[in-house]
């Protein structure tokens, strides 16, 4: 019931965030082309069909691996991401 719930809402909540990028940037100047407000419209194509191509390929990937293999890898994932914001967060002080 959790996965459904997170997938059925994964969808609105990135469509308001997208939204809110959309309208908060739409008097900013000096955008890059095809920028509609801070939404680049190239790069918001390819992950939106990256998204929709990989999708499968995860769910398959996530039901064939083992949950403890699956937990530890992404795990490791966060942690790396965690200490690469830290890092970054650090060398601007």
């Amino acid at each position: 019931a959790a996965v459904a719930t997170s997938a059925g809402l994964g969808f609105p909540i990135a469509l308001a965030n997208v939204a809110g990028y959309i309208v908060s940037g739409l008097k900013v100047e000096n955008l890059p082309p095809h920028s509609f407000g801070y939404v680049w419209l190239p790069a918001l194509v390819v992950i939106a069909v990256c998204s929709v191509l990989m999708a499968p390929v995860g769910a398959k990937a996530a039901h064939a691996l083992p949950v403890k293999k699956l937990k530890r890898v992404f795990a490791s994932i966060l942690f790396l991401l965690g200490a690469y914001m830290l890092y970054k967060g650090l060398s601007q002080i």
